[in-house]
């Protein structure tokens, strides 16, 4: 079995540090190289100029601060690695990456940002583990 190519989503949560650091247990192992997935709200629709470009360069910004402590972690245990930030739904846009990609696995954790109390497993892993084609490491 090998994974030379993982795909690590992140959303800034303590599940998907984990996952993070699992990535790279991994990566290490297999030699392999990352790509650390970041999917934002859709941009607002509403908006005439200059606001709307106003609001895409602050989504922009959030979602690169939110994606740096994940590239510094990648950089300080020297793992190759590349970043992408997408508009959408995490759910579908995660599937999508790795089929897009040819992902050889999934690394993500178990629920985000909107940690519901008393929920198994997030919806978006949910929606993943049955929208991907290849296998999911799923941490917490």
């Amino acid at each position: 079995m090998e994974f030379k190519k993982i795909l690590n989503p992140v959303d800034g949560s303590s599940h998907s540090i984990n996952s993070t650091r699992y990535a790279i247990d991994l990566a290490k192992k297999f030699e392999s190289h990352i790509i650390l997935l970041h999917c934002h709200a859709k941009f607002p629709v509403v908006l005439s100029e200059p606001y709307f470009q106003q609001a895409i360069d602050e989504i922009m910004k959030s979602s690169e601060d939110l994606v740096k402590p994940f590239e510094q972690m990648l950089e300080k245990a020297k793992i190759s690695y590349e970043v992408r930030i997408l508009e959408g739904t995490a759910g579908t846009n995660i599937s999508e990456v790795a089929r897009i990609e040819k992902a050889d696995l999934i690394v993500m954790g178990s629920r985000g940002v909107t940690d519901f109390a008393g929920l198994f497993l997030g919806s978006v892993a949910h929606q993943v583990l049955h929208k991907a084609e290849c296998p999911i490491f799923i941490t917490k």
